[in-house]
């Protein structure tokens, strides 16, 4: 029988992750239990287990007494003196409590015992898992799809993802392994729930810190990342090394690393510019593909006002507003949109007359002071695009 025990328990450590020492104990508690189930009471109740066999003994201390009125606390002379021959009237022996004369009830207790600890440590275990594995990418295989929810095996437990979790589009079929966004626990009804995504942009952030050995290596960093999962990304990236250019790092030879990542997010279009410590700058790199003539950046505030030629007005706000909407989140910055001769109407060129002609401003003037146009009310132009908190 201990045999048998030894090697469940073995078994239990191995498939579960639960520590032999955490179920020892419950089979410690289990029969403490069981005792005070069978006796009443567990106060004089003591249970050892040899940890490398599984032998278990349930001694049970007794004072020795002329006359035994509780028999579960105390013990004749004559019975004492057979466990101990030198046990006088006042003093106490252990007696060896035989677990098989327990009650049906107090076994199956005990059972219960064991049973719920194995089920609290497995739920811990693999709760302490997927927290060590938040804000990463792991490999889950499709269960079933049910109403536009899917659930994904991970291994060691079952994820949901809900719609609003699922890139627009996308259909999963059954037996099908997908990449996720381990997002972390999150709390439910039943317990800790393992929480997933493909929708959030560290998803992508994620993919390429898994495909871009000089990311990998913190050569090139991305500094910052905006998205709208199924359409459109847009990423600022910096390298360390002056000999790294870290757009063309993240791309690859021939889009050798950036295609396996838009194949995973089902052609999702990625913006990757570079990152600029001077906001106007770095504004104006967020619109790209867009053409800027001039950026006034007021960095107090995180407003930045854009002029572009006429003929990329539009490019420049992008479908819906999207490329300035992804902009303002990428900079942080609320960005007012104006088209070059809205901006000579409204005189926005008077207070740079010297670097202005007909051809536009000459490349790098920024106004990193410009105060002017914001107000706490906000922006009424159909250019005006605000930040909003980065995804995660």
């Amino acid at each position: 029988m201990n045999k048998e025990l030894m090697e469940a328990l073995d078994l239990l450590e191995k498939e579960k992750g639960i520590s032999k020492d955490v179920l020892f104990d419950a089979i410690d508690a289990s029969l403490v239990k069981a005792c005070e189930n069978n006796f009443g009471s567990a106060e004089n109740i003591t249970v050892s287990i040899d940890r490398e066999t599984c032998d278990f003994t349930i001694l049970q201390e007794k004072t020795v007494v002329e006359k035994v009125e509780n028999p579960n606390t105390q013990i004749l002379p004559e019975k004492a003196k057979e466990i101990d021959p030198s046990a006088e009237i006042g003093g106490t022996v252990r007696v060896e409590v035989k677990s098989r004369e327990f009650g049906r009830i107090a076994a199956q207790n005990a059972k219960s015992i064991i049973l719920q600890k194995i089920r609290e440590e497995e739920r811990q275990t693999i709760s302490d898992y997927f927290n060590s594995r938040a804000h990463d990418i792991m490999t889950g295989v499709v269960q079933r799809v049910m109403n536009g929810i899917v659930s994904v095996n991970l291994g060691k437990a079952d994820a949901i993802l809900t719609r609003e979790d699922i890139i627009p589009g996308e259909t999963f079929q059954p037996t099908q392994h997908i990449k996720v966004y381990v997002v972390g626990m999150k709390d439910g009804g039943k317990g800790p729930r393992v929480q997933i995504s493909r929708t959030k942009a560290n998803m992508v952030r994620r993919l390429f810190e898994l495909e871009v050995a000089e990311i990998k290596d913190g050569i090139v960093e991305i500094r910052a990342i905006s998205r709208e999962a199924g359409s459109r990304t847009k990423m600022a990236v910096s390298s360390k090394d002056p000999t790294i250019d870290p757009i063309g790092a993240c791309i690859g030879v021939n889009g050798s690393r950036i295609t396996p990542i838009v194949n995973e997010l089902h052609g999702e279009k990625i913006d990757i510019v570079h990152w600029d410590e001077n906001p106007a700058r770095f504004v104006e790199n967020a619109l790209s593909p867009a053409k800027v003539i001039a950026v006034a950046a007021d960095e107090d505030e995180h407003a930045a006002l854009v002029v572009v030629p006429d003929n990329q007005l539009s490019l420049a706000i992008g479908m819906k507003g999207q490329n300035a909407r992804l902009a303002a989140k990428l900079t942080g910055f609320k960005i007012d949109i104006k088209s070059e001769s809205q901006a000579q109407e409204e005189g926005l060129f008077d207070d740079y007359e010297e670097g202005y002609d007909e051809d536009g401003y000459e490349e790098g003037e920024y106004d990193e002071n410009y105060e002017g146009e914001y107000s706490e009310e906000g922006y009424e132009d159909a250019g005006d695009y605000d930040s909003a908190p980065s995804e995660e």
